[in-house]
């Protein structure tokens, strides 16, 4: 079954963890309709390095 054009992977980046000075990034992959959600999204993710939930945003 082939996939839709209008879904791509976009990679979601922790905004609070610069602010913390420890090494290291947190990262994750998802998807997104790129039809019904045209901007940059932003959730709430599990960042392990900080070991609390925070503000993860859409990058590149």
């Amino acid at each position: 079954m082939a996939r839709s054009k209008n879904r791509i992977q976009v990679i979601l980046e922790c905004t609070e963890h610069k602010e913390s000075g420890k090494p290291g990034t947190s990262r994750y992959i998802t998807t997104k309709n790129k039809k019904n959600t045209p901007d940059r999204i932003e959730m709430k993710k599990f960042n392990p390095i900080l070991n609390k939930m925070t503000m993860h945003k859409e990058i590149k």
